[in-house]
């Protein structure tokens, strides 16, 4: 059973339009059913009401206090008590019902302590994701990148390795892959889907230049303490 090797950690914040529609899909994820779900909310919105009363009958959910992202994740990773952890965002969509899974078999068999999968959105930025795991694939042969929004961990490691920078304003995702070794680093085939609402809110020209100096600063533990105005 999944709910036996998997705890699922979601940071929140102000996500009444989308928190049910990824619960509803994380709900219908093969064999799911108890595997607990802890949500590290901080919104001022309807979010808590929308969960509360929404039907996830698979889904033992628990909701706490969090904060930015890479302090929620940290405190909802206190809670788990499985040998991995899955950290998922509040606007992840897994269509595909075999996705975790999957992912599982990419950890338990193929000696991994980070997996991720195939990011994907519709829309005319639709290419933006492609594009940057061709380079990503590339690069994590030296230096692993998970996306924030699907980060399956080896539960131990992640605590080895110290969990999240709770300072960190910025690329937190990006800062704990470093501490992986490639060796140890995958990605799975199958595709989860997002919104794009920050290529709109940001563009592309400014988040491609903050992908390039995080890779320039991967060293550098002060970059990632600043927000670099990413949260405005």
């Amino acid at each position: 059973m999944i709910r036996d090797l998997l705890t699922v950690v979601i940071p929140c914040k102000n996500e009444r339009d989308l928190i049910d529609l990824t619960l509803g899909c994380l709900n219908k994820q093969y064999n799911i059913k108890g595997t607990k779900v802890i949500i590290a909310d901080s919104s001022d919105d309807l979010t808590r009401e929308i969960i509360r009363n929404g039907y996830y009958s698979n889904l033992n959910i628990e909701i706490i206090d969090g904060g930015f992202p890479s302090y929620a994740r940290n405190k909802g990773a206190e809670l788990c008590k499985t040998p991995f952890i899955l950290f998922l965002d509040a606007d992840i969509f897994l269509y595909d019902f075999e996705t975790i899974k999957t992912s599982l078999s990419e950890i338990l068999y193929g000696v991994k302590h980070l997996v991720t999968c195939r990011f994907r959105n519709r829309g005319i930025y639709s290419w933006v994701f492609p594009t940057f795991e061709f380079f990503r694939d590339i690069m994590s042969k030296k230096t692993p990148c998970a996306i924030g929004g699907f980060m399956l961990f080896d539960y131990e490691v992640f605590q080895k390795i110290g969990g999240f920078v709770n300072e960190d304003l910025f690329a937190e995702d990006f800062h704990i892959s470093t501490k992986i070794n490639p060796k140890h680093f995958g990605v799975c085939n199958k595709k989860i889907y997002t919104t794009d609402r920050r290529f709109r809110k940001k563009g592309i020209f400014y988040m491609f230049k903050m992908a390039v100096l995080s890779v320039i600063n991967k060293n550098n533990p002060e970059f990632f303490k600043n927000d670099h105005n990413y949260w405005v």
